[in-house]
């Protein structure tokens, strides 16, 4: 019904593509395990929850025989539930024990807005158990008179893997009597930690596992997961121990009707005389407001913070002019009933946000990803999702939001103007038919491991035993650790030498830098804050910066002293930055004839600069003009593997040069695509480039990079199993049924040029002759020892098609087989970079 109110009309009815219909699914309960305490399983009746679902029992029966446990069923499915009725019964049964603090249990989340949430949960739930239960919030937030009382007396601490990292775990004396006592570890969305942040998160996590030992406790973990593949497997690396997985859902679930919406297009032309299609951003503003008119509880993910302010803006706006023309209450009282919700935002403008979503006061947000992760959005009738959010997990996750307690729910996908998103809503079966993505981590990845060896040698000595917790690279590791003169060997131990510490070697997100402040000029107020990263092309001067359905224009921005001055506004515009991208070999390291072609590895310097922005109509996304930029470049110094190709090789390829750049460019999307399948890695954390001419090499040359300063070890294995990989690569694109390319091959998701030029048969011809050189590749690389470049770079622009180049920003997890001999050491590279 709420579909066809949206559909209404010739002209809208058209934009559906495609409609899923999800059938109901009857529940099946059970009886809670005979060991959990009857104060919990009233406090649960008390609730509301007579008996629990069958999945829910079994996670409980598992945590009560100290069995490690993930659950990895759908959204609503009742998860947190499942790992609470254990834990509380186990708080409940250390309440009685003679120490008087009792067990403890630590609750991880990846986000504090999570944390917060859950520790209303829990404080709802427990409060027939009186004190018993002691709840408490332990992150950046928490006010440093509250902290003390945190590790004195609460039981139950819920806070996130990067203050447990810099806060926590360097600081375990003072948090000696709650880990003595810790006998449950909670890692909640655990399907988030992949990629190098995950990789990072299993090594904090195996700290803590040592730290508790030292203290004599072995806790149970609980993990709870969206659905994933095999998630035992996925669960068992990020702790590091082995995992039981619940994966069989049995709760009820409403009808779920998904609708494919695509945007019409518009009178309007590109830069290059294409047709615009209308935004999803001005079309998700619109589907907004009118499930707001009709009463309707929703939220729309958006992939951006501006994104997200702006469609609520656009939303308040024709609310409050409705409003002023209903003739009713009911009508007037729209205004106001629509938000913003992204990261950034100050601690108490977030806990407001979450109430009043909580209470109803909120018909409609529109929200970043803060809110997929798992906040208890109850009582959702609709989810927006204005953008595919790169993987089918994700869009699921972000569906599951809608529907809670059986009810029937709507989810729909609003397709961007992008290739991606276009082929996604004309081909559903790439969403339906095919299964949701494993969650990808690599722990034993040196790159990833030297910092918490540091770090766990500051906390305790290491010892001899502790070789096997930290994964088989340790031994390596720790020589090259000793060489840098990091950690000391006295007898059997390892232990950290220097004054600073140790837990601040690395960011566990990768983000670095400080957070761009963003001040109302005029009165000095704080608004929130920028990820130093993203705030060159967010805070720039003349940027359209929207907090709270209020705008801005940013007067200056100082980079010095990390701070974005504002002036409320209200520019008919939007601001969207352009920026270019830059790749530089600073050397090769190791270097293999393949026939004419050549396979490399070595170190590059990428450069991003962002140099204008384009000002944009609000509702059509029409090019006003474009203002120049004078900011300082961002360069990562990192590691790469890259090959060449020769006039030869391309005449007999049949690539002429009016092809090239797309041949190329889809050659390195797709190779992008394949190497998770070789390096334990996942393309959000690789990057590439493919230049027909490169300046360094003089070549045609694709390059794949690692998203990470120093390198992360992907490129390392790809250069490694290169034959394999790359063959892998010309499969994949030969077998792909498609006419032209598409996402299953040569379209990237995290593409700077939009995914143009690109050309399928030119890359399939293309990686068949390189490939032939292969064969005949010597089994000894040849190394060189001198820097194949000084500093000259090729350039690509990652707005907008150069019809030569192509750009895939993209940055999930790493992997190598070990150190390679003769290669330079991760260790010894950070400390080169750093001189």
């Amino acid at each position: 019904m709420v579909l066809d109110r949206l559909a209404r009309g010739e002209i809208r009815a058209t934009r559906i593509t495609h409609t899923e219909h999800l059938p109901p699914r009857i529940g099946s309960h059970a009886d809670w395990p005979a060991s959990i305490r009857t104060e919990v399983i009233d406090a649960i009746r008390t609730a509301g929850i007579e008996r629990p679902w069958k999945h829910q029992a079994r996670v409980a029966e598992h945590a009560l025989q100290g069995e490690s446990v993930i659950v990895a069923t759908g959204t609503a499915s009742g998860k947190s539930l499942a790992y609470l009725a254990p834990v509380l019964s186990g708080l409940l049964d250390g309440s009685e024990a003679p120490n008087g603090r009792g067990a403890t249990a630590l609750y991880l989340a990846p986000t504090k807005a999570l944390a917060a949430d859950q520790r209303r949960a829990v404080r709802d739930l427990a409060a027939p158990l009186g004190t018993a239960i002691r709840p408490a919030v332990y992150d950046g937030d928490t006010p440093v008179e509250e902290r003390e009382w945190v590790r004195q007396y609460a039981n139950y601490v819920l806070t996130n893997p990067d203050m447990l990292h810099r806060g926590i775990l360097p600081a375990h004396p003072r948090w000696s009597s709650f880990l003595r006592a810790l006998r449950y570890v909670v890692i909640d969305e655990c399907h988030t930690y992949r990629g190098v942040f995950g990789s990072h998160v299993a090594q904090v996590i195996r700290r803590l596992r040592r730290v508790c030992a030292r203290y004599g406790a072995e806790p149970v973990f609980l993990l709870a997961s969206a659905t994933s593949a095999e998630p035992a497997e996925s669960a068992g690396r990020l702790i590091g121990a082995p995992v039981v997985q619940i994966t069989e859902d049995t709760s009820p679930r409403g009808e779920v009707v998904f609708a494919l919406w695509e945007p019409p297009l518009t009178d309007l032309h590109g830069e290059q005389g294409a047709p615009v299609r209308r935004t999803a951003t001005a079309e998700t503003a619109d589907l907004l407001t009118d499930l707001a008119v009709q009463g309707v509880r929703s939220v729309a993910f958006v992939r951006s913070r501006r994104g997200a302010e702006l469609i609520a803006l656009i939303a308040q706006e024709r609310l409050a002019e409705i409003a002023s023309s209903a003739p009713d209450a009911a009508g007037r009282s729209l205004t106001g009933r629509v938000a913003a919700y992204r990261g950034g935002y100050l601690p108490e403008e977030r806990r407001a946000l979450e109430r009043a979503l909580h209470t109803g006061d909120l018909l409609g947000l529109a929200a970043t990803t803060a809110l997929e992760l798992g906040i208890d959005v109850s009582g959702l009738d609709a989810v927006l999702i204005a953008g595919y959010p790169g993987t089918r997990a994700s869009l699921w996750q972000q569906a599951g939001r809608a529907g809670r307690a059986g009810q029937g729910a709507l989810a729909v996908l609003v397709a961007r103007d992008d290739p991606l998103d276009t082929y996604l809503v004309h081909h559903p079966e790439a969403l339906f038919d095919r299964p949701v993505e494993s969650t990808v981590l690599d722990p034993d990845n040196p790159y990833v491991l030297w910092p918490h060896l540091c770090a766990a040698a500051a906390e305790i000595p290491l010892g001899p035993e502790d070789l096997a917790l930290f994964g088989p690279e340790t031994p390596d590791v720790l020589a090259g650790l000793e060489r840098r003169r990091l950690l000391r060997r006295r007898g059997k131990s390892w232990y950290w030498t220097r004054r600073e510490r140790a837990a601040d070697l690395t960011d566990i997100r990768g983000q670095g830098g400080s957070p761009v402040q963003v001040v109302e000029a005029a009165t000095g107020r704080l608004l929130g804050t920028v990820d130093e990263a993203a705030s060159h092309s967010t805070v720039h001067e003349g940027a359209v910066h929207l907090h709270q359905g209020r705008t801005y224009v940013v007067e200056h921005l100082d980079l010095e002293d990390s701070v974005a001055l504002v002036e409320e506004a209200t520019p008919p515009y939007s601001t969207v930055a352009r920026d270019t991208t830059a790749i530089s070999v600073l050397e090769t390291d190791i270097e293999v004839p393949w026939g004419d072609a050549r396979l490399c590895f070595g170190s590059v310097e990428v450069t991003h600069q962002v140099v204008s922005y384009l000002r944009r109509k609000l509702i059509t996304g029409e090019v006003l003009g474009e203002t120049k930029l004078d900011l300082p470049p961002r360069t990562l110094r990192t590691r790469a593997v890259w090959w060449t190709m020769t006039e030869d090789q391309l005449d007999a390829a049949r690539v002429n040069p009016e092809q090239l750049g797309g041949a190329l460019h889809a050659a390195e999307h797709a190779s992008i695509g394949i190497l998770p399948l070789f390096a334990t890695c996942d393309r959000w954390d690789i990057g590439g480039v493919s230049v027909p001419l490169h300046p360094d090499t003089l070549l045609p040359t694709v390059f794949v990079y690692d998203g990470h300063p120093g390198g992360a070890g992907f490129a390392e294995r790809a250069f490694h199993t290169a034959a394999d990989w790359l063959a892998a690569t010309r499969k994949a694109i030969a077998s792909c049924e498609c006419d032209a390319g598409c996402p299953s091959c040569i379209q990237s998701p995290k593409c700077g040029n939009g995914n143009e030029p690109l050309h399928k048969r030119g890359a399939i011809r293309l990686l068949t002759e390189l490939l032939r050189g292969a064969e005949k590749a010597p089994q000894e690389p040849h190394r060189t020892a001198s820097a194949a470049s000084t500093g000259s770079t090729a350039s690509t622009g990652s707005t907008g098609s150069t019809g030569s180049t192509g750009t895939d920003g993209s940055t999930g997890s790493t992997g190598t087989d070990g150190e390679v001999p003769d290669t330079t050491h991760p260790l010894e590279m950070e400390e080169e970079q750093k001189g």
